[in-house]
């Protein structure tokens, strides 16, 4: 055995397969000494995603060197969604290109998956110096995409001082919400320059609701015509899921 990762409960798994589902449809992960980590850009390279699950965060971890698995995210998901909210959730290497996942609590089951070949190459971060950042409670966030995507699917981001807009227009009409420093949802604001950008609503909403199962308060910064990056707790220990998703080509 190659590889062990063992959680007391599956919340952080169903997160990491929810995440994913969200954007390939083949996923290869990257397990070392130090953690289990997934990287991997959409179809259309509108969006990325950075996950590091670092060993401490797990009840039992051991890799005894590098090991890249890849598999069909849709029956990774059919069995991560097998687990019930109390079972500990174990995945091991096997010894014929398999995955073991066992789970229990009493009732014990344990499943093999057979992994895939995959074109897996690396998939670099892209480098930004970003100029507004915001930390705000993720159900507030949500809603705002909610109120906005009534509207548009789209939404544009202004931030200037003290403020941060949120915006939609459409053929039906308009729609905006804003947020100050004063408002007990925000955490952190911090406008290095003004700043104002549009982004896809559709994107964001799939993974503030699939990686925001987890935290409750999510970071995010962007600057003008520049992508955004987000990013959301994976538990207490340590893990994290960054997202990056490009701006609107025709934003004005």
């Amino acid at each position: 055995m190659v590889f062990l990762a063992k959680t007391s409960n599956p919340n952080e798994w169903k997160v990491v397969a929810a995440t994913i589902q969200t954007h390939v449809e083949e996923a290869t992960f990257d397990a070392t000494s130090e953690g289990l980590n997934f990287r991997a850009m959409d179809p259309s390279h509108v969006a990325l995603v950075d996950m590091v699950w670092p060993n401490s965060a797990f009840e039992k971890y051991d890799c005894d060197k590098e090991f890249k698995f890849s598999v069909r995210v849709e029956d990774f998901v059919k069995l991560i969604k097998r687990a019930d909210a109390k079972d500990s959730v174990e995945i091991t290497s096997g010894d014929d290109a398999t995955l073991l996942l066992k789970m229990s609590n009493g009732y014990k089951r344990e499943f093999k998956l057979h992994l895939i070949e995959s074109t897996y190459g690396p998939t670099p971060l892209p480098k930004l110096a970003l100029n507004s950042k915001a930390q705000i409670m993720e159900s507030t966030f949500e809603k705002i995409l909610n109120d906005v995507s009534t509207i548009s699917d789209h939404i544009t981001i202004k931030s200037s001082g003290d403020n941060m807009v949120f915006s939609g227009k459409s053929d039906k009409g308009t729609a905006s919400a804003s947020l100050d420093r004063k408002n007990e949802d925000v955490l952190e604001l911090e406008v290095k320059e003004e700043s104002e950008a549009t982004y896809s609503i559709e994107y964001m909403s799939n993974i503030v609701k699939a990686a925001g199962a987890s935290s409750d308060i999510l970071t995010f910064e962007y600057s003008s015509k520049m992508p955004l990056k987000m990013q959301f707790n994976l538990g207490d220990a340590g893990g994290k899921i960054d997202f990056y998703l490009a701006p609107r080509i025709d934003d004005k």
